[in-house]
C-alpha cells in the first residue's frame, strides 16, 4: 500500500482497534497516513476535538508515523452525503490532503516479478485468470512465470493482462491486475500463492523470525504463550497455520515482549528473508513479525 487514510470517531477517539490498525500498517510498511476525524458534527466542544487530535497524535508518533506534522481532517461523513455544504467542503480538504500528504511511489520494477494471488477466476473460452497487485518487477504477455506456494511448483505461461477491463501488454510494480495463464484449471491454483518469475521465489515451511506480540490494549492476547504455540500466519495474501518454538531459556512469551521464534507452518508458502507477516488467533492479531532466516 502507498497510503491509508485513518478514521477515527471523534465521539470514540483512540480505539483498541485504531491501535490494531496503526500497528499493522507500521508492518506493512506503510509510511504515509492521512487521519479523517468522523462525526466532528456530534461534538459540541471544540477543546473535546482537540483532545482527540492530541491522542491520535501521540498514537502515530508511537508507531513512528509523522504525528507532529501529520494532516487530521475534522469530518462528518453522514451530513457531507446528505448535502451540508460545510461539510462537504471538508471532504474536499481531506482529497486535498491525499494529494499533499501521499507521495507518488517509487515503483520497484527492476527487481524479478513478483505477484501475490488474490482471487482465481475462470472465464469460459478464455481460461483461468488470477487477479493480484504487482509487488515487483514487470510481467509481460508471452512469459514464463511459476506458480509457488501450497502445492508442487509448477511453470506457465501469460497469455493475457488486464487492467480495468482494458488489455496490456505488460504490468508492472502497483498494477492490480488479472493475468490469464496458458493450461491451468481453476482448482489448480488459490488465494495465496504467487506468481514469479521462474527460480526467484521458492516455497519453505521452517523460518525463523523476529515478533513483536501485542498487548491487552492493543488488541492482543491477554495471556502469555509457550513453545508449540498454533496460531495462524499471514503473509502476503495467505493464512498458514504454524507452531511457534521459542528459543532455549525463554519459557514464554508476554504480551508486549518482542522475541525470537522458529516457526513450522503445516504447508510450504513462498517464503523470502525480510518478508513481513502478521499472526492471528481466533479472528485477531496477536503479533507482527519479520523472517530473519529461512531454515527448511
Amino acid at each position: 500500500m502507498d497510503g491509508a487514510i485513518l478514521v477515527v470517531s471523534a465521539l470514540d477517539s483512540v480505539m483498541p482497534q485504531t491501535r490494531e490498525h496503526v500497528l499493522l500498517a507500521r508492518q506493512v510498511g506503510l509510511n504515509h497516513i492521512v487521519v479523517a476525524l468522523n462525526k466532528c458534527d456530534a461534538v459540541e466542544d471544540a477543546e473535546m476535538l482537540d483532545l482527540v487530535d492530541m491522542e491520535v497524535r501521540e498514537l502515530l508518533n508511537k508507531y513512528k508515523f509523522n504525528g507532529d506534522t501529520g494532516k487530521i481532517i475534522r469530518v462528518a461523513a453522514f451530513p457531507a452525503l446528505n448535502g451540508d455544504a460545510k461539510w462537504e467542503a471538508a471532504i474536499g480538504e481531506l482529497i486535498d490532503a491525499l494529494d499533499t500528504e501521499i507521495p507518488e511511489p517509487v515503483r520497484d520494477i527492476d527487481k524479478p516479478f513478483l505477484m501475490a494471488i488474490e482471487d482465481v477466476f475462470s472465464i469460459k473460452g478464455r481460461g483461468t485468470v488470477v487477479t493480484g497487485r504487482v509487488e515487483r518487477g514487470i510481467v509481460k504477455t508471452g512469459e514464463e512465470v511459476e506458480i509457488v506456494g501450497f502445492r508442487e511448483t509448477r511453470k506457465t505461461v501469460v497469455t493475457g493482462v488486464e487492467m480495468f477491463r482494458k488489455l496490456l501488454d505488460q504490468g508492472q510494480a502497483g498494477d492490480n491486475i488479472g493475468v490469464l495463464l496458458r493450461g491451468i484449471e481453476k482448482n489448480d491454483v488459490e488465494r495465496g500463492q504467487i506468481l514469479s518469475k521462474p527460480g526467484s521465489v521458492t516455497p519453505h515451511k521452517k523460518f525463523q523470525g523476529e515478533v513483536y506480540v501485542l498487548k491487552k490494549e492493543e488488541g492482543g492476547r491477554h495471556t502469555p504463550f509457550f513453545t508449540n504455540y498454533r496460531p495462524q500466519f499471514y503473509m502476503r495474501t495467505t493464512d498458514v497455520t504454524g507452531t511457534v518454538s521459542l528459543p532455549e531459556g525463554t519459557k514464554m512469551v508476554m504480551p508486549g515482549d518482542n522475541t525470537k521464534m522458529t516457526i513450522e507452518m503445516i504447508t510450504p508458502v513462498a517464503l523470502e528473508e525480510q518478508q513481513r507477516f502478521a499472526i492471528r488467533e481466533g479472528g485477531r492479531t496477536v503479533g507482527a513479525g519479520i523472517v530473519t532466516k529461512i531454515l527448511a
